[in-house]
């Protein structure tokens, strides 16, 4: 599973661009979009998402 935006939530602060180490998160009209091809299920962006908008499964 790859990491879940949830776009009403998500402020589009980047903070999760920055923390993912794949690269696997991009900016889309203001809200962050997963790669779920490239996402590693990591985490690292829902420990540092400011408004709770990421999820890992």
């Amino acid at each position: 599973m790859a990491a879940r935006i949830d776009p009403e939530k998500c402020t589009g602060c980047e903070e999760c661009v920055e923390s993912c180490p794949l690269d696997a998160i991009e900016i889309h009209d203001g809200i962050a979009v997963v790669d779920e091809e490239v996402c590693g299920d990591c985490g690292a962006c829902v420990d540092v998402c400011p408004s709770g908008a990421i999820t890992v499964e």
